[in-house]
């Protein structure tokens, strides 16, 4: 079972240690251990129900791990204020399902987390949304209400809502699974930009041609646990493990 601890790019700006996480008595995340360098584009990948959306929740605390340690930026995660404040001010997280505020403006939803956890004024908050609105190319639809756009539109949207807090780790959730197939491209195409910028981010997809395009390391989990880690070119011509071998010629050939 391949489970190096290299990062694939600068020093490690997250460090997961033994990582265990359990929903009643059933183990989601078994002894993970993996290290993200800062800058790097991480693609974590498998079969439903792997642990992989519960990795990328416990690296910002929406969940609790039980065991082992987590380390953001040298801040080691715990239920202290302290840490969660850390957290959430550095780890940006993108959705599956979008999650904004039905009854608030694009430019109200971008607005809102700058003014309140940073103190910027409207004007300030104002100016810093449009830019990221302009970032995922949808500057024109400011003043619309999430209901009214569709629904790529709405993931661009969370991305530029995430980015409006500029976090130094952007996390994101099945970002392409709640889409109809023509609005996957354009919200890829934004995620695909972004990944240009030396921004972490780790991408939980499976969206094989954008992680072939825009990873430096690939992460293949089944069962709670870490199965390989290698380079894209390694992970999809030549993976090591048979599970590994399994799952891509089903999503490949699906």
């Amino acid at each position: 079972m391949e489970r190096s601890m290299e990062t694939g790019a600068g020093s490690p700006i997250i460090k997961m240690n033994n990582v265990s996480k359990f929903f009643d008595t059933f183990q989601a995340l078994k002894n993970v251990s993996l290290n993200v360098g800062a800058g790097e584009r991480m693609v974590v990948c498998g079969p439903s129900g792997s642990g992989k959306s519960t990795l990328i929740r416990c690296i910002n605390r929406l969940e609790k791990h039980e065991h082992g340690e987590i380390e953001v930026e040298g801040i080691r995660l715990d239920d202290s204020a302290a840490a969660l404040d850390a957290v959430r001010k550095n780890v940006g997280m993108v959705f599956q399902q979008f999650n904004l505020f039905p009854h608030l403006t694009v430019m109200e939803n971008l607005t809102l987390g700058p003014m309140r956890a940073y103190g910027l004024s409207k004007d300030e908050a104002r100016a810093r949304a449009m830019n990221h609105l302009e970032r995922v190319r949808i500057p024109d639809q400011a003043e619309k209400l999430p209901r009214q756009l569709s629904g790529g539109q709405q993931q661009r949207v969370a991305i530029a809502r995430s980015l409006c807090m500029e976090p130094r780790i952007l996390l994101f959730d099945e970002p392409t699974s709640a889409l109809d197939p023509e609005m996957i491209t354009e919200v890829l195409d934004v995620m695909v930009e972004l990944a240009g910028t030396g921004m972490t981010m780790i991408v939980v997809t499976h969206e094989m041609g954008f992680a072939r395009k825009v990873a430096d390391r690939m992460v293949f989990m089944d069962a709670g646990e870490i199965v390989e880690i290698a380079k894209p070119e390694a992970f999809f011509t030549a993976p090591k493990s048979e599970r590994t071998r399994d799952f891509l010629k089903k999503i490949i050939n699906h």
